[in-house]
């Protein structure tokens, strides 16, 4: 190792260090208002990552709304560490916004669709971040796809919010290099394998007392959600 490399990875640990002192999670972030989601006088905004769902009926989702807002940034850049808050590739070049919105929408629809509780309710859920792998990381070193959204569930019957709104992060280890190829023979894309863990996702956020707790997936991990 280099004297200028030594150097250049002291610093990075030395950065991430201080971000973790600084207690980096999403809190009380604004909920994007919309007639979907919520009325004038019943404003949203999304709770702590790990708020629980304690006392959350069983359910059967009727209604499922994804936005994927335009504010969010496409990033088409082929390098390792990703830029922006969209990326995404396996799809041709086009409307990745709403490119991402069919991911989410097909992952959500698949985790719910054995849910037969006895309260009919609708997701309401906002993409907040969604980073899959370049070309550079995907066929080299893999990485992770980071993902966050905000979520809000509301009972059909009454129209209250259930719960509390609050961001989810959803992060899994992204396959590279052979792995990746191989994984692909056999049909495990990268739409599939994001696909099928929002599916469990969304089915553990829905089912289970303290919902979905995202992967520990060390420093690249990390490093998304700068």
């Amino acid at each position: 190792m280099t004297f200028l490399k030594l150097v250049t990875l002291l610093g990075l640990t030395a950065s991430l260090a201080a971000c973790a002192n600084q207690d980096v999670t999403t809190r009380s972030v604004d909920f994007e208002s919309t007639q979907a989601a919520a009325s004038d006088s019943d404003p949203l905004s999304f709770a702590d990552v790990d708020a629980p769902v304690a006392g959350f009926p069983a359910v059967s989702v009727k209604q499922i709304s994804v936005v994927v807002p335009r504010a969010l940034e496409v990033s088409e850049a082929n390098r390792y560490l990703p830029a922006g808050d969209i990326v995404w590739r396996e799809d041709p070049v086009g409307d990745r916004h709403a490119q991402v919105q069919k991911i989410f929408e097909a992952g959500l629809g698949k985790g719910t669709q054995n849910l037969k509780g006895g309260t009919p309710v609708s997701l309401y859920v906002q993409v907040m971040r969604f980073h899959a792998l370049t070309e550079k990381a995907r066929y080299s070193t893999g990485g992770v796809h980071s993902i966050k959204f905000g979520l809000a569930v509301r009972d059909l019957n009454t129209g209250r919010i259930l719960g509390q709104p609050r961001v989810i992060e959803a992060d899994l280890n992204a396959l590279g290099g052979r792995i990746a190829l191989a994984a692909e023979a056999k049909g495990q894309t990268q739409k599939v394998r994001i696909t099928d863990h929002l599916a469990e996702v969304i089915r553990q956020e829905l089912t289970q007392t303290d919902g979905h707790k995202n992967a520990k997936l060390g420093l690249i991990q990390q490093l998304n959600k700068f």
